[in-house]
This record gives C-alpha cells, sequence and structure tokens, in this order.
C-alpha cells in the first residue's frame, strides 16, 4: 500500500461523523471514565501479597514437570531518560556500572532458577524494560547465552524485545540477530514534535525510520509498533498523522495504548501538564478514529488495542480465538508457565503468580544470597481460575459462553448467574448482548470492554485506583 494510499484512508477516517461511535448516553460517558484494571492477568496485581514467599516460588518450581512448555521475561530496569508518560518500572542511568552489576545478577537468577526446576521447554522470550539494550552487545549476549545452556530454547519460538528507536545502531542489531531475537517492538509513542516535547521523548519520525531500516538490514523483519493516544497537546490530527507515517513504515503489528495518567503511582508524571490532557470524549474520539483508520490501512483490530496485519501470527490467533493476554498484552504465547528475571518481574505458574523484588538493591541482595527474589505473589483459588477465563476470553475474543467456561473448570453451569444480573444496564445501553449464559460484546462496547470485565471481577471492590477505562 502506498504511504499516500494511507494519508487518503486515514484522513478519511478523520473526517468521517464520529457521534455515532460516540457512547450514546451520559451514562456512557461516565464509564469510560470509570477506574478499572487493564486485566493483564486476573487477579491483577494489586491483589498480591507476601503471604507467597521465596519457599513457595522454590516449591512451585519444584512441582513443574520437565514437559511443562516455558515463556520467559527478563526485566531491564534502566533507560537513558525518563519518558514523562513512562507506567514502567525503571530509573535512568548513565554509568555502566550499576547495568553491569545488574547483568551479573540476572546472569545468576537465572542459573538460580534453572536449578530449582526441571522445566526446560522454552517457546517464547521476551526482553523488557526499561531499556533492554541499555546491557549492551556484550551483555545481551551473555544473557541470552546463559538461557540458552540452562533452557532449551526451541527452534520455533518466537525471541521478542522492546527497544527505543534512539538508541539502535547496526553493531546493536546485528547481535540481536545472533542471539535469536526474531522480532523487535519499538517505542514510538507519537511523531509530532509539539507532543513529543510534551511527553519528553524526542525522536523525530527519520530516527524511528532508520530504525526500522537497521533492523530489516539485520534480518529482523517481525516488528511491532507501540502508539499512544490520550497524550498532552495531541490532537485528533496529530495521532492520524502518527497513524499514517507509522503504518507507512509497514510494521507487522501496532498496539494502541490509552495514557495512563497515575501520577499517585508513577510520580514522574507530575511534569505532564494535566491541563493539556484530553478528556474522556476526546480520547474516546481519538481512540475510535484511530481504530478505524488502523483498519482501513489494512490492519486487523485484535481485542482492545492491538492491531496486525492479515498474515501475522496475532491475526491468526485472534480468528481462530486461540489470542491470550498477559503482562506484555495481547500474545501468542501460550506457554503452560511464565519464569520472569530481573528485578520487579512477574512470573505465572499453574499454581498462581509471583513478582520479584521492585527495588533493585533488595533484587541483588536475594540473588547474593542464592534464594529467590520474590517478595509478594498469589496462589490461585479455582474461583480465580475460573474467573481469569472468562476475562481472558472477554477481552480477547468480546465474547464468552460463560457455561463453556464452568465446564471446563467443573464448576455448576450457574456459576456465573449473579454475575450476569450485573450486565443488565449494559445491555440496555446496547454496549453487550446475551443469548442464555452467552456474553457478546457489541461493536459499540468494544472500547469499554474492560468495564464488562470488570463485572466478573470478585477482588475489584478491594482495588486501589487504576487507570479510566478508555
Amino acid at each position: 500500500m502506498t504511504s499516500s494510499t494511507q494519508t487518503a484512508a486515514a484522513c478519511a477516517a478523520a473526517s468521517a461523523p464520529r457521534d455515532a461511535a460516540f457512547p450514546a448516553s451520559m451514562g456512557n460517558i461516565a464509564l469510560a471514565e470509570r477506574s478499572v484494571p487493564r486485566y493483564t492477568s486476573y487477579p491483577t496485581a494489586p491483589h498480591f501479597t507476601p503471604a507467597v514467599t521465596p519457599a513457595t516460588y522454590r516449591r512451585w518450581l519444584g512441582e513443574l514437570s520437565p514437559c511443562t512448555s516455558l515463556s520467559l521475561y527478563l526485566h531491564v530496569p534502566f533507560c537513558a531518560a525518563m519518558c514523562a508518560y513512562c507506567g514502567c518500572h525503571t530509573k535512568v542511568t548513565r554509568r555502566a556500572e550499576p547495568v553491569a552489576t545488574y547483568r551479573d545478577h540476572l546472569l545468576a537468577e537465572i542459573d538460580l532458577v534453572a536449578g530449582l526446576t526441571p522445566a526446560r521447554q522454552v517457546r517464547h522470550l521476551h526482553w523488557g524494560g526499561g531499556t533492554p539494550s541499555m546491557l549492551g552487545e556484550a551483555g545481551l549476549t551473555a544473557v541470552a547465552e546463559q538461557l540458552a545452556r540452562r533452557f532449551r530454547i526451541g527452534a520455533n519460538a518466537e525471541h521478542a524485545i522492546e527497544l527505543d528507536p534512539r538508541q539502535l545502531d547496526r553493531t546493536l542489531a546485528a547481535a540481536l540477530k545472533r542471539v535469536g531475537v526474531t522480532r523487535a517492538s519499538l517505542g514510538v509513542q507519537d511523531l509530532n514534535a509539539h507532543v513529543q516535547e510534551a511527553i519528553g521523548r524526542v525522536q523525530p519520525h527519520a530516527v524511528v525510520a532508520a530504525a526500522v531500516e537497521t533492523l530489516h538490514a539485520a534480518g529482523i523483519d517481525a516488528l511491532s509498533f507501540d502508539l499512544m493516544y490520550g497524550l498532552p497537546h495531541q490532537s485528533l490530527s496529530d495521532l492520524m498523522r502518527t497513524i499514517d507515517l507509522a503504518a507507512a513504515m509497514q510494521p507487522s503489528r501496532i498496539s494502541l495504548f490509552g495514557y495512563a495518567h497515575v501520577p499517585w503511582f508513577k510520580t514522574h508524571q507530575r511534569l505532564i501538564d494535566e491541563q493539556a490532557l484530553p478528556d474522556a470524549v476526546e480520547r474516546f474520539r481519538q481512540q475510535t478514529a484511530a481504530r478505524e483508520a488502523l483498519q482501513a490501512l489494512g490492519y486487523e483490530a485484535i481485542g482492545l488495542d492491538h492491531f496486525a496485519r492479515p498474515d501475522d501470527s496475532m491475526a491468526v490467533a485472534a480468528r481462530e480465538q486461540k489470542l491470550k493476554r498477559n503482562f506484555q498484552g495481547y500474545t501468542t504465547d501460550d506457554a503452560q508457565a511464565l519464569i520472569g528475571f530481573g528485578a520487579s518481574a512477574i512470573g505465572r505458574l499453574p499454581q498462581g503468580f509471583v513478582q520479584n523484588a521492585p527495588d533493585i538493591g533488595a533484587y541483588h541482595r536475594a540473588v547474593d544470597a542464592g534464594t529467590p527474589a520474590t517478595v509478594r505473589g498469589l496462589a490461585l483459588s479455582l474461583e480465580d481460575r475460573v474467573r481469569a477465563d472468562a476475562i481472558e476470553r472477554l477481552m480477547c475474543d468480546f465474547s464468552a459462553d460463560l457455561e463453556a467456561v464452568a465446564s471446563r473448570h467443573g464448576v455448576s453451569r450457574d456459576f456465573f448467574d449473579r454475575d450476569l444480573e450485573e450486565l443488565r444496564p449494559l445491555e440496555s445501553e446496547g454496549l453487550v448482548s446475551r443469548s442464555a449464559r452467552t456474553v457478546v460484546v457489541s461493536d459499540a462496547g468494544r472500547p469499554l470492554v474492560r468495564v464488562v470485565a470488570s463485572l466478573f471481577d470478585a477482588h475489584l471492590a478491594k482495588a486501589g485506583r487504576h487507570s479510566s477505562a478508555v
């Protein structure tokens, strides 16, 4: 598709009437502003407690079977500069020493954890941050080689890494290819200079385009872009321009996230002028227009906020209703257990969730002592598993056969009947429909699917503050 065709499609999407896609009442505006989780897990991370200890994690790891399929996540909590919008666990450093020390502890943690479990088969590997490339060519290679020594990484495993386009050169790209990276996710966010200034992340379009070219030259062709709406001083036309420019670089996947303004949790977000942020109606307008523009450009809508080319594995999984959701968002990762390495990393085992110490010093001390760095987690009850299944299907498929969900877990067919009663106000607004015990989220309700999912969340009343639903 040519660039001119992309621009025309996005402009058409931007100029089309929006009112029919907006919430039909002030009540639905209130739904869009409701504080609800993103449901990258269930129960969500605020419900993790210190009751899950290093000893718990040791036991859970030991109970895995040699046949258990694994997904590995490595968290690198360093960046060269802090972006004002960031909601990730990271810190700024410009010195090599802290990063090298952290690398050594990652190596030790991999050795420690591998020694506690018989599970070895890896289907998926993901580096997140922060900026994982802060480890440098030598650090990335050392960690990747340690993983290859201690686990069996499948020949068809997806090996993904999150990258800052401003910190990518040919040497690094070649190193990523050598260690087996198959997909790179670029933090693009917005491609307008005034918005970039407002969020503290200045990276002109030419920088992103050069990063794409560098990755392609290294043989890494599967690319994902992260874009954002709801940013300070970001207009609808700004967002459409970003989408046009991003699509012209032909990533196979695009994630479109609404900026989550949570300054009570991420204090650096206080640098953002709240008066410059769009209100709920404008956020809804931006999300709707962006969704239509991306689909006009040939991307298939995946769940709430992902888009993929029709031949991409994520689009295939969505069509086959095999899509999954984890702490990286929507994924094709169907491994039976997720093992997290690094400060703040979260793991998901059949028995429950575990999280490492977010504080880098505490993480180092635990690894030095030869013990898992686990500081909290949650053992899953049967009810948690049943509700997690239903919420994941709603988030991934926009529908859930609740009777089938109950059957899969061996509970009564009427398990969700009380929750179904809570759907009546959403039904009256045309946001969901029901047939017996099957719930379908309508096209108008899709932007509010987090609200729908929250009605099946038995823990929600005990949760803290979350970002707005749209």
